[in-house]
């Protein structure tokens, strides 16, 4: 089944203790998209500059990833330059260029209508909420957001989680979002907002999916409890830029390449979440994720399962 996502596809410099790349295909819908590619079939809303050209478009190319709805616009593409010198876990930014990101107006191609999967990246959720308006019938729809829009447009954004079925944002954004700073409860009052599902990113810490009482009731599984997925201990973790949104393409393509949604397919797709955000730190940019094989995706889950086994 097809997932439209809506986002950014972008330019990144970037710097590690592993090394720097200047001007490196980014974006979260670029890392969406090419994660989520390993499970089924993705399209892809955003817009860019005369600066993205046929190798950028390749990368998409390579795994059919369906760019009609990327729009191409005279100027430069979004920009950011970060580094991560002083925490891996947090970025810290030089420089941020809008760019035609500036003006993007989302269009949805005809084509894309029959999508039963949306994804609303991290963007204005003013832009969110029209992508969303704009696709009623889709099946199962997620999204994701930032401090930035917590903070200074949460009006907007409190509209958004009224149409979403599963929200990914960091511990952070969680707190803030409810203003709590426990975690449970703060989970427990974002999910009062709308979402039925609530997946908080740790980081190099793992994941933690929250439900309501009435989540995925298709299993007489008593949802409302937490579940925890784990991060893979990586030896160097050279870039962690794409991480959360290649768990959020590894978890929702998963979702979306299922016949039904339960609570055992909830839990292997955080578990595949995991699995591509870390295989995203391996090198800069997407270059990990544009060489990957299905065989090594598979086998990686294998490895989350055995670390979480008990008996």
């Amino acid at each position: 089944m097809s997932i439209t996502v809506v986002g950014s596809v972008a330019f990144d410099s970037i710097e590690t203790p592993a090394g720097k790349r200047d001007r490196c295909l980014g974006g979260a819908a670029t890392y969406f998209s090419l994660a989520a590619s390993y499970f089924t079939d993705v399209r892809v809303i955003a817009v860019v500059g005369e600066d993205f050209g046929r190798r950028q478009q390749a990368v998409f190319d390579a795994r059919n990833i369906d760019t009609r709805g990327i729009e191409h616009t005279a100027g430069k593409s979004f920009f950011w330059e970060g580094s991560y010198l002083e925490n891996l876990n947090e970025a810290k930014t030089h420089n941020t260029e809008l760019n035609v990101f500036a003006a993007f107006e989302p269009k949805i191609p005809d084509a894309y209508r029959d999508s039963e999967y949306l994804f609303l990246a991290n963007i204005d959720p003013v832009l969110q909420r029209r992508v969303r308006d704009a696709m009623p019938d889709v099946k199962l729809v997620a999204g994701d957001t930032m401090n930035y829009w917590i903070k200074g447009h949460k009006a907007a954004l409190l509209e958004v989680l009224k149409g979403l079925d599963i929200l990914l944002i960091n511990d952070t954004e969680t707190r803030m979002l409810a203003g709590n700073n426990n975690l449970v409860q703060a989970a427990r009052a974002v999910l009062q907002l709308g979402p039925t599902a609530l997946v908080v990113k740790h980081g190099e810490y793992g994941a933690t999916a929250f439900f309501s009482s009435q989540s995925f009731a298709p299993e007489k599984e008593k949802t409302e409890f937490p579940f925890r997925a784990p991060a893979l201990p990586l030896e160097e973790v050279v870039d962690p830029t794409g991480a959360g949104d290649s768990f959020a393409g590894g978890f929702f393509g998963y979702l979306a390449s299922q016949p039904a949604l339960t609570p055992r397919i909830f839990r292997h797709a955080m578990f595949y979440g995991s699995v591509m955000g870390s295989f995203a730190c391996e090198r800069f940019g997407t270059e990990r994720l544009q060489e990957l094989s299905r065989k090594e995706i598979d086998e990686r889950f294998v490895l989350f399962r055995e670390l979480t086994h008990l008996d």
